[in-house]
């Protein structure tokens, strides 16, 4: 019985790894066909690519949807000040993030369920990321075991923690984590509860990730008209389980509901303390968004803080992030680094935010797009495009590196720098 079982599991990674070669093939003939320029086209070919329900998730946000949109169109109230005629014959775009040396100023951001984009999921994302020389933060919320994230890049990696399933599965990834390599733990305080996202209830993005066949017959219609992913869908084995989210006695948690999951990964200040004691390394503080969260955040001990406001899909109407940014490094730049995170689309938004204090930022949605539009070659074309756009951005504006960067480059609106008190 064992042995018939073996066989049929190397079948299955055979076929599984047949038609990934075959659609990978396609999906880099479909980028290179489509002349990708940009991060938008990615966007494009994600949305034709994948189903409607798996898209959105993506691409929506919480309630009206006010803070994704103000997330982007913020960067635009920011105006370079160039400097002109300034000999360069190269552009230093190194930096360092917690003493590790990145090639770019910028690494990829926790995207949960990435693996319902593409089989390769957040393995692929991690590869590109180490082959561009930079980091790659994996989240909980994940459908790969970290173990095999972290073997998959050849750059550092950190773990981003969520309590679902409560403490003991916590603690039991934390250590994992450890184990393997990941050298930071990043902590988001933002999801007391999960947002209210519209998309995903219309969408019928809970019964996609239920068990119930039945439940998703309504949905059905839209799933075939994307027959390259439901085939890999099918044959990575349908919805994944929570790999890194291992209750003790029951194994890994079902890949349940978004709001489900965010609702039971709740953190509080309290929580630091504990999470202190069970991970040794450096600990991030992601979702800060005002001064005073900041300055606790760097007394609980945070090496880094980024300002995020989970990219628009927890509380609408907040701050867009490239807005609150000079609030945090006003309060706590001197202290610790600050990190930004939400809106990056372009290389010159990640130029504007280290022209604000940003030590580097995390990109999200830019490499989710490229990992749901062709996987691996996906990712790794949206990391050019961010890396390409920095290095032209720098050099017309006449500065040889992002070390060099400051508010001098730039004008932006005054009440940005008057609406907080430090």
């Amino acid at each position: 019985m064992i042995t018939g079982l073996n066989v049929e599991l190397r079948r299955r990674r055979y076929a599984a790894s047949f038609m990934s070669n075959f659609f990978r093939g396609r999906e880099m003939r479909k980028l290179s066909a489509s002349r990708v320029v940009n991060i938008a086209d990615l966007r494009r070919i994600a949305e034709r690519r994948v189903p409607r329900a798996v898209f959105d998730y993506l691409d929506g946000g919480a309630d009206g949807e006010i803070t994704l949109r103000e997330n982007c169109r913020a960067f635009e109230e920011i105006i370079f000040r160039p400097r002109q005629a300034v000999a360069m014959e190269s552009c230093n775009l190194r930096t360092t993030v917690l003493g590790q040396e990145i090639s770019f100023p910028a690494m990829l951001a926790p995207v949960g369920y990435s693996r319902l984009m593409h089989p390769e999921g957040e393995v692929a994302a991690a590869r590109a990321a180490g082959e561009a020389g930079t980091g790659y933060i994996l989240s909980t919320i994940s459908g790969h075991k970290l173990e095999d994230v972290k073997a998959g890049t050849k750059g550092f990696a950190w773990y981003q923690l969520y309590l679902a399933g409560g403490r003991l599965a916590a603690e039991g990834a934390m250590e994992r984590a450890h184990k393997a390599g990941f050298s930071a733990l990043v902590v988001t305080i933002d999801t007391a509860v999960a947002g209210m996202r519209e998309r995903d209830s219309r969408n019928g993005v809970p019964q996609l990730l239920g068990s119930g066949v039945f439940a998703k017959i309504p949905f059905l219609p839209n799933l075939l008209l994307h027959p390259g992913w439901l085939i890999s869908f099918a044959l990575d084995g349908g919805v994944p389980k929570l790999e890194n989210v291992v209750v003790p006695g029951q194994g890994p948690l079902d890949m349940v509901n978004v709001s489900e999951s965010l609702s039971r990964g709740a953190v509080s200040w309290n929580d630091l303390r504990w999470i202190r004691e069970c991970w040794s390394g450096p600990i991030v503080i992601k979702g800060v968004l005002i001064a005073d969260d900041a300055r606790r955040a760097v007394y609980e001990g945070a090496s880094a803080i980024v300002v995020s406001n989970h990219g628009g899909r927890q509380l609408d109407s907040v701050s867009p992030t490239i807005r609150a940014l000079p609030e945090i490094v006003s309060a706590v730049g001197h202290q610790t680094e600050v990190l930004m995170d939400g809106g990056v689309r372009r290389g010159s938004d990640i130029v504007k935010a280290l022209c604000l204090g940003a030590r580097a930022v995390l990109a999200g949605r830019a490499y989710a797009y490229g990992l749901a539009a062709a996987g691996h070659p996906g990712v790794a074309r949206a990391i050019q495009i961010l890396r390409n756009d920095v290095e032209r951005t720098l050099r017309l504006l006449g500065c040889r590196s992002v070390n060099e960067l400051d508010t001098t480059y730039i004008s932006y609106p005054k009440e940005w720098r008057a609406s907080f008190h430090v």
